[in-house]
């Protein structure tokens, strides 16, 4: 039973995730937007995916989502709109802020609609448990969605001479593609569903899908369903579409009656499969399609094209790359050939070169070489070839060079097809002036790009008719460029390939340096827009933003450094410090800043302070030397000089953890340091640094056993976070909270403080809140003697420290202070065998396990 989740995305992005827990848990099929469509697909597409599906759940919060162009409602009201049919369950979230008016006008519908059972939830736990029992509901009085009557073929269809053209010889087995099988096959059952169109890139295995898929219709399936293939690949005019038809279906054109004429006549009664490949280039042939499908009830056309057809009736489906293996954790052979990628480098390395397969030596780069190559089959295929003379450690070293090194295909292949080059080349043939200068111009763009983003760093790309939007529009239909999944927000990418095409084209016509300016002006302001958002109530949304823009901030940062535009950059990194940290990317700004301090420039004082503070207060833990102290001490004393109070406050926070770990601490000195900070922020109306300020103190007494005095400081902290809305900080004041309650023996209440903590990290993506959390559920487990929950908590907490470099605690750390004695206690051999033998939790799957099992 398939179960169609509503695409709320990002707001409700943990929300969802319980929900495909409580679906995946019973055995059921999630249908959501994660699993690759895009996030404003034509509605042909919502419909393709809802067809596929028996109940259809929809999850509200407070917004209403992104009205397309051109339409009437959102993506989320179209949606409901088009699953009249299905039983509902409606799910809405206790609201935190008021709702969009027009959210409420569709949940008012819902409470009026008796087909649909709605009920409210206030956390993603509640969600699931309700979820789950309605579906088990639904599973115990043994519902069938009724489907549609199958096709009636008792009638012989007329069968023409044998001239048809038949489907090309699949040579090599099919990889991957069991997900998009599935879902073609559905569509193709259905009496209602005449045009599959398969949409993608170049190289992306459109064709090699579609004729699996006519094989697969045919046959043992369907005895008396003709195939027949037709290949558009030299035609360049629409008008002879008709003609390359005829001739695929044996077809003659006497020339007594148009081809088309003799084409419905041949049609008309028969019960085929038409593919027809390439159509791209010959988009304005579309009605013709249409037309024969009106006259010739048993036909139906199974289209590739790198743009959508925009006809009625079309079903399209997006075909993506291959699935890639999980570089973030350690790699097994046998793990990484579970990866669809993986599978097929390997299979067509092993046709060049028969002996090949993976191993512990070359399973890592292997598994890099399909990440840099974005998973997809042409140039995967192209990569593995160079088996024969080249490792893949050595062919992962020159993916640099991947457009030149990728090349010289299979002679029998087309010769858009015998390199990445002619591929990419090929298909901007099909763009204007204007496309052409816009996708070089995307090709600045490191990772995906906002439409905000494309608008800033394109220029003028418009000529007379043309503006950055319709440009861009060309791009995606023609597989150009992606969309993405990220709610009512307008996002794109370019597969790694297309993009390095794009650079060389931008290069080539002098404007490289002009467009990787306008890309760093643009997130510069981007980030000083977001500053302040970023401890507020709009925190998890700029977080997710930033997190989608994280290598495009990662260039700009670049571009600042390789100019010599120190000043710009310190007040990049600045604007964004708190994102820095909880994106986990403290390290590659400590490298930008050391770069800043070594440069022979002569430096701003607040520059210098802004480096000064990056440095040494990231290495505070890891590097303690001689040059912390001094170095946070010149910190404090140049943003003192310039009067700014909140970098003098932060600098002063980590002038005391530097005192406290020091090799002979001074912990006088540190408390008046922040007694200082906290007074500085609080007059500067910072919230957040003053709550973090507040932490720290709290942490000083909690190490000076002043257990009272640092509950007080953490519920300050707390109260803070809370009127601030501010879910980092919550999870931080929490998470200590959580500690000091432990050492004051009110281990309920301790319990509470760490679930939340934990439910909160998790749900802002924060993977070191969520292993604190993780740490202090394990030291309540150890001390209530829960052995299994400790063991299966400590090891769910060490694979994600493992998987997210953040093993190794530091000195000042509760895991090492508290957490550590109780795992070395009477109980240690029956706790590290527990742990030994604990399955491996995905961080999804931990956070559940924590927040529910006894």
């Amino acid at each position: 039973m398939r179960v169609f989740v509503s695409s709320t995305l990002k707001e409700l992005a943990l929300e969802r995730k319980f929900a495909r827990l409580a679906i995946e848990r019973l055995h059921l099929a999630p249908v959501m937007f994660e699993l690759g469509a895009r996030p404003h697909p034509p509605r042909a597409l919502y419909r393709s995916y809802l067809a596929q599906s028996d109940v259809f759940v929809g999850i509200y919060a407070e917004r209403y989502g992104w009205v397309a162009p051109g339409e009437t409602v959102s993506g989320l009201e179209d949606e409901y709109n088009l699953a009249p049919d299905l039983p509902k369950l409606i799910y809405i979230r206790e609201p935190a802020s008021k709702r969009e008016d027009r959210l409420v006008e569709l949940l008012n519908r819902v409470r009026d609609d008796d087909k649909a059972a709605f009920k409210t939830f206030s956390s993603p736990q509640e969600l699931r448990k309700l979820l789950e029992s309605d579906l088990a509901t639904l599973l115990a009085e043994r519902f069938d969605q009724s489907r549609p009557v199958p096709l009636d073929t008792s009638t012989t269809p007329v069968v023409l001479a044998d001239r048809t053209t038949a489907l090309p010889a699949a040579l090599t087995e099919l990889i991957g593609r069991e997900t998009e099988l599935d879902a073609i096959d559905t569509l193709l059952k259905r009496d209602s569903v005449r045009l599959v169109s398969l949409i993608g890139s170049g190289g992306i295995g459109k064709t090699r899908l579609a004729v699996e898929v006519a094989n697969r219709s045919g046959g043992t399936a369907d005895p008396d369903l003709e195939l027949t293939f037709v290949d558009l690949s030299s035609v360049q005019d629409a008008a002879l579409v008709p003609n390359a038809i005829a001739e695929a279906l044996g077809v003659l054109d006497t020339g007594d009656e148009p081809v088309l004429v003799k084409l419905k006549t041949a049609l008309r009664r028969r019960h085929m499969l038409i593919v027809i490949d390439n159509f791209e280039q010959v988009l304005g042939a579309a009605p013709t399609l249409i037309s024969l499908l009106s006259v010739a009830p048993g036909v139906k056309f199974l289209v590739t094209s790198r743009s959508l057809l925009h006809v009625t009736g079309e079903h399209a489906v997006e075909v993506g790359p291959l699935a890639l293996p999980d570089t973030a954790r350690t790699l097994e052979a046998q793990t990484a050939m579970q990866s669809p990628s993986v599978v097929l480098f390997v299979e067509r390395a092993r046709a060049v070169k028969p002996d090949f397969g993976v191993t512990p030596e070359n399973v890592d780069a292997i598994a890099a070489i399909c990440v840099a190559l974005d998973g997809v089959p042409l140039a995967l295929e192209l990569a593995a070839a160079r088996v024969r003379m080249l490792p893949p450690a050595a062919i992962l070293a020159r993916l640099d060079r991947r457009l030149s090194l990728l090349s010289g295909g299979a002679r029998d292949l087309p010769l858009r097809q015998q390199a990445l080059r002619s591929t990419i080349e090929w298909s901007t043939q099909l763009l204007g002036h204007d496309e052409k200068r816009l996708l070089a111009r995307l090709g600045v763009f490191a990772g995906g790009f906002s439409l905000d983003a494309v608008e800033s760093v394109a220029g003028d790309v418009s000529g007379p008719s043309t503006d950055t939007i319709t440009a861009l529009g060309v791009l995606v239909d023609n597989s150009l460029v992606r969309e993405l999944d990220r709610g009512d927000r307008p996002y794109y990418s370019m597969l790694a390939t297309v993009r390095e095409y794009a650079l060389e084209q931008l290069e080539a016509s002098g404007e490289l340096d002009a467009a990787r300016s306008a890309h760093a002006r643009y997130f510069l302001r981007l980030a000083e827009s977001l500053e302040d958002d970023l401890e507020g109530i709009r925190q998890h949304e700029v977080i997710d933003q930033l997190n989608d823009d994280r290598d495009n901030l990662r260039a700009a940062a670049r571009y600042l450094l390789d100019s010599k535009d120190l000043v710009t950059v310190a007040k990049f990194t600045w604007c964004l410090l708190i994102y820095w940290w909880v994106g986990g990317l403290l390290g590659e700004v400590r490298a930008w800043m050391d770069e800043v301090l070594g440069s022979k420039e002569p430096l701003p004082e607040r520059t210098r302070a802004i480096a000064l503070y990056f440095t040494r207060s990231i290495t505070l833990w890891h590097e303690a030397n001689d040059r912390v102290i001094p170095g946070l001490a010149e910190s404090v004393d140049l943003f003192h000089r310039i009067d700014d109070r909140v970098g003098e406050g932060f600098a002063l926070i980590f002038l005391a953890l530097a005192l406290v770990a020091d090799r002979h601490p001074d912990t006088e000195r540190a408390e008046q340091s922040l007694d200082r900070s906290v007074q500085l922020l609080r007059n500067a109306g910072y919230r957040w640094g003053e709550a973090m300020a507040l932490v720290t103190l709290g942490r000083l007494s909690l190490m000076q056993n002043a257990v009272p005095d640092a509950i007080e400081h953490f519920e300050q902290s707390l109260t803070l976070t809370r009127k601030g809305h501010d879910d980092l900080g919550t999870t931080v004041a929490l998470q200590h909270l959580g500690w000091a309650q432990f050492v004051n023996g009110k281990t309920v209440d301790s319990r509470q403080l760490f679930e939340e903590s934990l439910a909160t990290a998790a749900h802002i993506g924060h993977a070191e809140g969520v292993v604190y959390g993780l740490e202090g559920l394990t030291a309540i487990a150890a001390a209530s003697r829960q052995l299994k929950r400790a063991g299966r908590l400590l090891h769910a907490a060490d694979e994600l420290r493992k998987q997210t470099g953040l093993y190794g605690a530091n000195r000042f750390s509760f895991h090492e202070r508290y957490l550590a004695p109780l795992l070395a206690g009477q109980d240690r051999d029956a706790l590290e065998q527990v742990r030994r033998d604990s399955e491996a939790l995905s961080v999804d799957e931990a956070v559940v396990y924590a927040l529910h099992a006894d």
